[in-house]
């Protein structure tokens, strides 16, 4: 058996898109990533993307909190993804063994912020989680590129 690569998704606020990936690839690739999140700052968990993720099954605020680096620093990251432009261009410094992937989505809570809360902005949500889905069945393959 082969140890899980040890996958930081990192993003701004850690409360949607880094989170959404984490979550997915505990769910769906828990024998190959050993995922972890955080952002260039911590927020909380986004309502609406809880709400989208519970539609799937997956449950963030189970075992997920919005953090950043600072709480992962005894964690050896393998590789970490960038999910969005602002932390691939602040991305703090890592051991020269952790291998940084960009691999950007757009920023749910952004693209909805004029739009009331209902099914219109959950549907921009649905479309960025389904995204972020089709990336983590990538893994770990993708990260080779």
């Amino acid at each position: 058996m082969t140890t899980p690569i040890k996958t930081l998704f990192l993003c701004t606020g850690n409360s949607c898109r880094s989170q959404m990936a984490e979550a997915f690839a505990r769910h769906l690739k828990p024998d190959t990533l050993e995922p972890y999140s955080a952002g260039v700052t911590a927020t909380q968990l986004n309502p609406h993307a809880v709400t989208v993720m519970k539609e799937l099954g997956i449950d963030m605020t189970a075992r997920q909190t919005s953090k950043t680096m600072d709480s992962l620093l005894d964690v050896p990251i393998d590789v970490v993804v960038t999910v969005c432009s602002h932390a691939h261009e602040t991305c703090p410094t890592f051991p020269a063994t952790a291998k940084i992937i960009h691999h950007g989505f757009e920023d749910p809570p952004h693209l909805t912020a004029d739009l009331p809360d209902g099914e219109e902005k959950l549907a921009v949500y649905r479309r960025v989680r389904d995204e972020i889905k089709d990336y983590i069945l990538t893994l770990p393959d993708a990260l080779n590129d």
